[in-house]
Parts: structure tokens; C-alpha cells; sequence
């Protein structure tokens, strides 16, 4: 992803983050774990290359867009996938460089802050424990163990209700995502995007965000000033 310098100089109230390719390179893990799961079902385990590319978008889909499978196929897949990312995936991860700090720097400028990630949400909450970065957001919104909400729209929307009742003023929020799907799910609960280049997407996923960064120091002065 490459874009101008960004020039974006707005005074945030609210900052949502996503989580796998944002704060945490999670691929790793994931795509063991999925390339555990082909194995367990017998099917032919996709190139490293396409395995990231289930990296972002809420998994049912992934499985249904990317292997062709139908939907009790695709659950089926989830349910395997999941067991094995518990046991062994979800710590096969790391914090980006910067993170820690730019969270820290957020919460002592006193902008609330959520995470809203198509990931589960018990897993995300455990994931962030794990690395001891949940104590700083106000919310964590993931998609729910059913996965009637999964869809990224849904999940920032939640965050945005959830922040809501506890009184965050939302007159200006940002998403901070890696992927396509981050833009347009901000976008359709009316949110601009930061774009991060560390994460999993393509260049041309930078289209609709105001801007694109390459490290944690440029996106803590957008977010900061």
C-alpha cells in the first residue's frame, strides 16, 4: 500500500482498531491452524500464499468463498478449526512494533478506545489478555460463537452501541484496520479508516481509506497529532 504522506488532521473523540493484522501478526497461528484443519477434513491444503488471504474476513465466508464449500460444509470446517486455533493457534501471534506504546499514549491522552475484529469475541478478549493489552480499550466486539455477527458492519456497529451506553462521545471516530473489509465495514456505520501497510491487505484494499501508514509513530500522530 502506498500513499502521499498522510495529511489528516482531525482531533479524534473514539479510535476502533481491528485486531488480526492491526495490532497482533496473527497469521501464524491462523493459517496452522487452517492448514490443520484441511488435513483433519482430507482436502488439499491451500499454498501459504492463499492461506493468508483468510486472514481478515469473518472464516465462514473465507471457507465458502475461497474452498467452495456449502454451508454445513463450511461450519463443519469452523467447528475443526477452532478447536485446533484454541489449543494451538490463537498464542502463535506477536504485538506489532509500536503497539503497546501507541495504545498507552491513547489512553493517557484520554481518547476511549475498542477493538472490532471479525474474530470471536472470547477468543479476542483471551488473545489480548494474553498479550496484556485488553486492560486498554473501553470495549471488545467480535463476532459472536454463532456467527449471526460476523460481518464487519455488525461488529463495529456493536462497538458503536456498546460505547454508546457507557457515554463515549463518537462525534469523531476513526477505524484503524488492514483490510478491505475494515474500510467498507466502517464505512457503512458512517466511520472514515486508517489504513496500517504492516497488515495483511493488498494495495488496492487501500481504496476509501483517508489515509495509509507504515509504521505505529506515524499512525500515533494522525491519531494524536
Amino acid at each position: 500500500m502506498t500513499n502521499p504522506t498522510p495529511t489528516v488532521t482531525r482531533t479524534w473523540t473514539c479510535v476502533l482498531f481491528d485486531l488480526d493484522g492491526t495490532l497482533t501478526d496473527s497469521a501464524p497461528g491462523i493459517t496452522s491452524s487452517l492448514a490443520s484443519t484441511f488435513e483433519t477434513l482430507g482436502l488439499p491444503v491451500p499454498s501459504p500464499a492463499q492461506l493468508v488471504e483468510y486472514v481478515g474476513p469473518p472464516l465462514l465466508d473465507s471457507l465458502r468463498l475461497f474452498a467452495g464449500m456449502n454451508e454445513e460444509q463450511a461450519r463443519n470446517a469452523l467447528t475443526v478449526y477452532r478447536a485446533d486455533y484454541h489449543e494451538k493457534g490463537a498464542f502463535d501471534s506477536a504485538v506489532f512494533p509500536g503497539i503497546r506504546g501507541l495504545l498507552s499514549r491513547l489512553n493517557d491522552a484520554g481518547i476511549p478506545i475498542a477493538v472490532a475484529t471479525s474474530k470471536p469475541e472470547l477468543q479476542a478478549t483471551r488473545i489480548l489478555e494474553h498479550f496484556d493489552l485488553a486492560k486498554y480499550f473501553d470495549v471488545i466486539a467480535g463476532a459472536s460463537e454463532d456467527e449471526t455477527r460476523s460481518a464487519k458492519s455488525d461488529v463495529v456497529a456493536d462497538a458503536l452501541r456498546r460505547l454508546t451506553e457507557n457515554g463515549v462521545d463518537l462525534a469523531q471516530t476513526v477505524m484503524v484496520g488492514d483490510r478491505a473489509f475494515d474500510v467498507e465495514g466502517a464505512a457503512q456505520n458512517g466511520l472514515p479508516t486508517i489504513l496500517v501497510e504492516w497488515g495483511y491487505g493488498s494495495p488496492a484494499e487501500a481504496a476509501g481509506a483517508i489515509a495509509v501508514v507504515h509504521s505505529a509513530d506515524q499512525l500515533s500522530s494522525l491519531l494524536l497529532g
